[in-house]
């Protein structure tokens, strides 16, 4: 692999979700509270194209983009917050309880839901609509069509559930339906059957079809079927935690070969939540997933030793219009930086390319202890082959596979 440049997004050098399309990035933030637009219709010199910033005590972390739409999430920004300067203290609960949201009137001072922007003339992002979640979204699932996918908080439940989103008017979208695991609806009654210290809640599902293939965080893989949008019924429920981690962060279906590629995230610094993997599942029937290999950790480098978060964070998810592949898979890993893999053989996969970007040059996260390392977090592959990596602190690396 080698570096093509790298972009500090306009002095906002911090990203977590990138998109790319018809020659703009669109970049969430984790820590500087909106989302940036950068100019890569030459990718050999990037440039900061815009900056939108999001209300108060909200982040815009994740969005999505098809249709000559951004879909940008509304959430509240959880690491501003003094009670969460110690990640643990977010990851190990429940996010209604963390966020204050299972009271059904509980007070809020972050604004909740899915903004949608026209990006008809490409760059330059026009509002045109939002739809209130009352609790806020994670994250999206939308490759264009009449259909979104969303994780969204509401008041009465324990964490993130699965909602389907109406997008046939995109100026004023709707809830279409939901599913939520039983136990997760308090308000409701239910009983969550899960000690408190686990995160039982929706990261995000990938849409194929029919089927959205669930990351449940330490709940791991939800399988529904989503033929009726409006009342989503569970397929499977499948949980590898215990004996293994938890954190199921992406599911991603390979559906001509009947697999799908699952990453559990690691989310903690200096290793303290333990091997991470990534996971190959034969779903030929997705009623019986059937775990067949993991993919190789990097060996090249002490990585575990490092230091900040080593371990498995995001996958390019093949989406329509960007590169598509069912034999390789690009992953980053945080301090180890990005990773691409070999599956054609799916019971053993095989490193066949890696790049480590340079450390930060300054620090975005202003948490105590935080310390000048990479932190390569998502990753989206053009249909050229260029590769989009975000940082936590380090901007925007462009990079290319060599074979």
């Amino acid at each position: 692999m080698r570096l093509i440049s790298q972009s500090d997004q306009g002095g906002r050098a911090d990203g977590i979700q990138v998109m790319v399309e018809n020659g703009f990035a669109y970049v969430g933030h984790l820590f500087s509270g909106g989302f940036s637009v950068v100019d890569v219709r030459d990718p050999r010199n990037p440039k900061p194209a815009g900056f939108h910033p999001a209300p108060p005590n909200t982040w815009n972390v994740h969005l999505q983009v098809a249709d000559n739409l951004l879909l940008v999430i509304h959430g509240k920004d959880v690491f501003a917050d003094a009670a969460f300067a110690d990640e643990a203290s977010y990851y190990k609960a429940a996010a209604g309880s963390a966020l204050g949201t299972v009271a059904p009137k509980a007070e809020r001072d972050w604004d909740a839901g899915l903004a949608v922007y026209d990006i008809s003339t490409p760059g330059h992002p026009r509002r045109i609509g939002f739809m209130p979640v009352s609790g806020g979204i994670h994250r999206i699932w939308f490759t264009g069509g009449r259909w979104a996918y969303v994780s969204a908080l509401l008041d009465g439940y324990t964490d993130f559930i699965f909602m389907t989103v109406d997008m046939s008017e995109p100026a004023n979208p709707r809830e279409a339906g939901r599913y939520a695991l039983p136990g997760m609806h308090q308000a409701a009654g239910e009983t969550p059957s899960w000690p408190p210290s686990r995160k039982y809640g929706l990261h995000h599902a990938i849409v194929s079809g029919d089927i959205a293939w669930g990351a449940w965080r330490d709940a791991g893989l939800v399988v529904m079927d989503v033929a009726d949008r409006a009342s989503p019924q569970l397929i499977t429920h499948v949980n590898w935690s215990p004996p293994f981690q938890g954190g199921t962060h992406n599911c991603l279906p390979l559906t001509e070969r009947g697999l799908l590629v699952v990453l559990d995230e690691a989310v903690l610094d200096d290793y303290e939540d333990g091997l991470k993997n990534i996971w190959i599942f034969d779903v030929k029937n997705p009623a019986n997933p059937l775990p067949l290999s993991t993919l190789c950790a990097p060996a090249d480098a002490p990585y575990p030793t490092k230091g900040a978060h080593y371990g498995p964070h995001n996958l390019h998810e093949n989406r329509p219009g960007s590169f598509v592949s069912d034999t390789l898979i690009f992953s980053t890993w945080q301090n180890a930086g990005v990773r691409v893999h070999d599956i054609s053989d799916a019971t053993q996969p095989r490193e066949v390319g890696a790049l480590v970007p340079a450390p930060p040059r300054q620090m975005m996260d202003k948490r105590p202890g935080k310390k000048p390392i990479i932190q390569s977090c998502d990753i989206f592959v053009a249909a050229d082959g260029l590769i989009y990596v975000t940082d936590y602190n380090a901007g925007l690396s462009i990079m290319e596979y060599q074979g």
